[in-house]
């Protein structure tokens, strides 16, 4: 279950191009998925994944906002019941980050992270279940951001300018370890993507130097083919299994 909890998350972050120039993503957007898994040869929903954004402002700085929690149905918490979160504060315009948070309760397993960014350097806070505290300070790449920032970093790309079969290579920060990503475009196709109904999306697909994916172009990701790049469908192929990623309902873009 582990593994498909960090599959999520990096689905949910997977498809980042550098951008040919910044434009902003909305506050107040909020994006609903039923998270499902391969049980039995039928596609179960056993989760709820909503993201979200919001303005907020301190006295020096306005920062973007961006929520994302996964939860897992009542009926199926009895068996293995997870509720975590992960944030990210970014530049509203560059969509920079400056903090990541992530707070997860897995099972019964807990853990609480927290990196604060300062040009490359990272600062982190860890703290497990009945473990102490841990700090630990890092150098990342220029490019490397968190995962959740790194979603919204997408939207800023022209993908009418990459053609099938391009791939790109970049760096996420996820467990205090930067993980090496590949990325390839192939084309377009029609999905359902929730209330906003069948639309024609930009597929890719992500390699990943981590034992949590298998399969070659099996762990994909759709995202509307417009301006505001919403992420429709998302599929996983992980050692004990398959699922998905469905949008449910989009309000607020």
């Amino acid at each position: 279950m582990k593994k498909i909890v960090f599959l999520i998350a990096t689905a949910l972050i997977f498809c980042s191009f550098t951008s040919d120039k910044n434009v902003a993503v909305p506050s107040g957007e909020k994006l609903v998925y039923a998270g499902s898994y391969n049980m039995s040869g039928l596609m179960t929903h056993l989760a709820q994944v909503t993201m979200s954004t919001e303005t907020v402002t301190t006295a020096k700085n306005s920062y973007l906002h961006l929520n994302c929690e996964l939860a897992t149905f009542s009926k199926w918490d009895k068996f293995f019941k997870i509720r975590d979160i992960y944030e990210s504060y970014v530049n509203p315009i560059t969509l920079k980050p400056s903090l990541y948070k992530r707070s997860i309760d897995e099972g019964g397993y807990t853990k609480k992270e927290k990196y604060a960014f300062k040009g490359n350097a990272v600062t982190s806070t860890s703290k497990k279940r009945r473990q102490p505290e841990t700090v630990k300070k890092f150098i990342i790449g220029a490019a490397t951001q968190d995962v959740v920032s790194l979603l919204y970093k997408v939207r800023t790309v022209d993908f009418t300018k990459l053609k099938t079969g391009d791939i790109k290579s970049f760096k996420i920060i996820f467990d205090e370890k930067e993980i090496p990503v590949t990325l390839k475009y192939m084309g377009t196709e029609t999905v359902k993507a929730g209330n906003l109904g069948n639309k024609n999306c930009y597929k890719l697909s992500i390699g990943a130097k981590t034992d949590a994916l298998k399969g070659k172009d099996k762990n994909l990701i759709w995202l509307t083919a417009d301006a505001k790049k919403v992420p429709a469908l998302m599929k996983f192929s992980i050692p004990v299994g398959t699922g998905q990623l469905a949008l449910t309902s989009a309000t607020g873009i």
